[in-house]
């Protein structure tokens, strides 16, 4: 049995989802590399932080060179950094296009890179991105064609990356939310967020995480869109 510890790189890690996933690696024995715009030091021994903007080409270079530094490996990068900006299309403005596609399309393409390239040095890893069930489940209530670009284009390189790499023993899956109760929905809006799934509720965050973990462990599984909707993607 390997005495290798796990080496995990989670980006949007300063709240939500990736703040708590960041807790759950650390619960199973990985080691951790978390990254955000306004992230802090940590001082536990199993943690480092690396402040940044994942749509800066550099950054995730910096982290990818941060955790090889403090620990030697790469085995698992999850891409939870994003941005989601509703608006009827022809409302966007070129600064939110650009906000948009900097962190969910760029950021994802550089730490990504930089993370595959110890990965296939390594003989292993695997990478889960975090996309969004209103790509297959458009929603005239919810206009948001930014995100379905951005995080579209999340759905179709995680299956080209999956069989790029299948063969070099690199694993890419997604997980697609649905809408999740975290501090960007206000309580007021809980209702008619619930409303908008199948089964009457918001998602937990604890369910994404959970996902996510069944994923990492799940030797078997690759180029999987994991929806984690309440029903949406499959129909209202």
């Amino acid at each position: 049995m390997s005495d290798i510890r796990k080496v995990a790189i989670v980006t949007g890690a300063s709240q939500g989802i990736g703040a708590a996933l960041v807790r759950a690696l650390l619960e199973r024995n990985y080691r951790v590399v978390a990254t955000s715009r306004s992230i802090q030091p940590s001082d536990h021994p199993d943690v480092v932080t690396v402040a940044g903007d994942i749509g800066d080409p550099l950054t995730g270079k910096r982290v990818v060179e941060a955790a090889l530094a403090r620990f030697g490996r790469v085995d698992t990068l999850v891409n939870n950094a994003g941005v989601f900006v509703a608006s009827p299309f022809t409302q966007y403005t070129a600064e939110q296009y650009a906000q948009v596609t900097a962190t969910n399309l760029t950021g994802f393409f550089f730490i990504t890179q930089a993370a595959t390239e110890v990965m296939e040095k390594q003989g292993g890893g695997h990478i889960v991105n975090i996309t969004t069930s209103l790509v297959n489940h458009a929603n005239s209530s919810v206009p948001s064609v930014l995100a379905s670009l951005t995080k579209g284009g999340l759905d179709s390189a995680t299956k080209s990356l999956a069989i790029e790499y299948a063969g070099r023993g690199i694993r890419v899956n997604a997980v697609a939310p649905g809408v999740i109760k975290t501090p960007m929905h206000p309580v007021d809006t809980h209702e008619a967020l619930a409303a908008l799934h199948p089964v009457g509720r918001m998602g937990e965050i604890s369910d994404v995480v959970d996902a996510i973990l069944y994923l990492e462990n799940a030797g078997f599984v690759t180029g999987e869109i994991l929806h984690v909707d309440g029903g949406q993607s499959a129909g209202h």
